[in-house]
């Protein structure tokens, strides 16, 4: 049973991640896709926030399968589903996670790069709370980027009241185009996308987008709410510039302390209101599985290479090269 492990950054083996069998209330997944996203990038490059990864590492969130095996007390007829869902597990111990929100897990992090393995592997053992079933004659390999999809559906459970309201997202990855479309459905006044690079107009504009800016080049002080999906200080600094007086920032992703981030005295001075997205909840999760199941964001449209898991190494290569420019990258197991 292949498990990709990641020793130290740059340097991978496969191994035998072994079969164990599924405890109370969890569900043994054979891994069919895994979509490649930042967090895996930077656990490979060692890029990833201090503190934040402990190698060695199985990397891994963005996954699809099907239900194999369960254990005591899990429904017996998950077996055979399809199924996408969190890696994210919480402590359940902590006053966080005591409380029902695992997600500021205050214990030792429960999620890949943390103590628990990624789904690169060719089997995931999880708990069956964090399943989300699918239907029988899904894509199951573009049901891998629901994990994406969760996130761009949990910021919009923070972008307050969208309807008629001027709003823009920065970057165009995954989590960017897909908030794209499901913002496009809300019916904003105006949605604009600004990026670093002109290529990635086209797919921000067949996302939904109403307009396209360069991010050297951003029309500050329009927005009403701005959804930040990169991480990069710079980035994140133009973000807050695009919001008028009172406008609402959404921080997708966690980005690195840097000299050129957010200036807090601007933030008061202007009465920005930040929200942050670190993992989707139940909720969001549910809200993207729905909009997927029923047609409304299409993920398959977001794929741009599919590789066997044993041309790891090129696919990470392609992810760190190529990146939003082409699409996503997806491994086959």
């Amino acid at each position: 049973m292949t498990a990709v492990v990641i020793d130290a950054p740059g340097a991978y083996r496969f191994a035998d991640g072994g079969t164990s069998a599924p405890g109370a209330l969890e569900a043994l997944v054979r891994v069919h896709a895994v979509g490649i996203c930042h967090s895996d990038v930077d656990l490979y490059r060692g890029t990833s926030p201090a503190g934040t990864a402990h190698y060695p590492v199985t990397p891994g969130r963005a996954w699809s399968g099907i239900v194999e095996r369960v254990g005591p007390g899990a429904p017996a007829d998950l077996v055979g589903r399809k199924v996408v869902g969190r890696v994210v597990r919480g402590c359940r111990a902590c006053d966080s996670c005591r409380t029902g929100d695992m997600y500021s897990c205050e214990g030792e992090q429960h999620s890949p790069g943390g103590i628990v393995p990624g789904a690169m592997a060719h089997t995931l053992r999880l708990p069956i709370r964090l399943l989300h079933t699918l239907p029988d004659d899904c894509d199951l390999t573009a049901a891998a980027l629901l994990e994406p999809a969760s996130r761009a559906a949990a910021a919009l459970r923070l972008a307050g009241t969208v309807t008629g309201a001027r709003v823009a997202v920065t970057g165009v990855g995954a989590v960017a185009l897909l908030t794209v479309r499901l913002l496009a459905s809300a019916s904003p006044r105006e949605l604009a996308v600004v990026a670093a690079d002109e290529r990635l107009g086209d797919r921000a504009r067949r996302a939904g987008a109403t307009s396209f800016h360069l991010l050297a080049e951003p029309p500050v002080g329009r927005y009403d709410t701005v959804i930040e999906t990169t991480g990069a200080p710079a980035t994140v600094r133009t973000a807050a510039a695009l919001l008028r007086h009172g406008g609402r920032l959404v921080l997708t992703r966690p980005g690195r302390p840097d000299v050129t981030g957010l200036d807090p005295s601007d933030l008061v001075r202007r009465q920005t209101q930040i929200h942050t997205v670190l993992d989707a909840s139940p909720e969001a999760w549910s809200e993207a599985v729905n909009v997927f199941v029923t047609g409304q964001i299409d993920t398959r449209a977001l794929i741009s290479h599919e590789l066997p898991v044993g041309n790891f190494e090129t696919a990470m290569n392609l992810a760190v090269e190529h990146g939003p420019v082409d699409g996503e990258v997806v491994l086959l197991f």
